[in-house]
């Protein structure tokens, strides 16, 4: 918990994020994470991904963990990739260490496939914190994707729903009643992870 007191005492971002995007570049950035900051952009909510809110000059972990503590909502978007990298796997967990609602989305990768790749370049304490998070993620209700069926507007508008209305659930309002997604597509495209 020393790690969260050190948190607390950073400068917090000035922006608050409704959404923190956490993702691994290689696998999602130009499909599922970049069209999902896109359709939450469209919808009048405020994600962050780092592509897309981080500017030359930014102190990387003073940015995104203000963005992670100031954010309502995150999604763990995991790929194959996803725990090869320390980056991804901070940030998973400083979500689940500040409690943070997480929605986790399964791309070409099962919840049980989920481990980290452990090389000896973490500390003991570093990797229990990591795999605390992955098991927490993987035992969270969430969704499955598969890239050979596509990624487009209809996969990620389903997506968006959830978050939306955990938004709509912790903020206390709703943003944009009109615009409320689940009604224009149907909830086939998605299964509720669970292997």
């Amino acid at each position: 918990m020393h790690y969260l007191r050190m948190l607390h005492h950073r400068r917090p971002t000035k922006t608050p994020y409704d959404v923190f995007i956490n993702h691994r570049g290689i696998d999602t950035k130009r499909t599922l994470a970049g069209l999902l900051y896109d359709n939450l952009t469209r919808l009048k909510l405020h994600p962050f991904m780092d592509i897309k809110n981080l500017n030359p000059g930014d102190k990387l972990f003073e940015k995104i963990d203000g963005a992670i503590g100031n954010c309502k909502v995150g999604v763990a978007v995991f790929s194959p990739h996803y725990c090869e990298s320390y980056f991804c796997l901070r940030e998973l967990t400083t979500l689940m260490e500040l409690e943070k609602k997480v929605i986790p989305i399964f791309v070409d990768i099962k919840p049980s496939e989920l481990r980290i790749i452990h090389n000896g370049s973490y500390e003991v304490k570093e990797l229990q914190r990591f795999s605390w998070a992955l098991e927490e993620a993987k035992y969270t209700v969430g969704f499955t994707f598969d890239s050979c069926n596509g990624f487009g507007s209809f996969c990620c508008a389903v997506a968006c729903n959830p978050i939306v209305n955990s938004h709509v659930n912790i903020d206390g309002r709703k943003k944009n009643p009109e615009k409320n997604i689940v009604d224009l597509v149907p909830s086939v495209a998605l299964s509720p992870a669970t292997q």
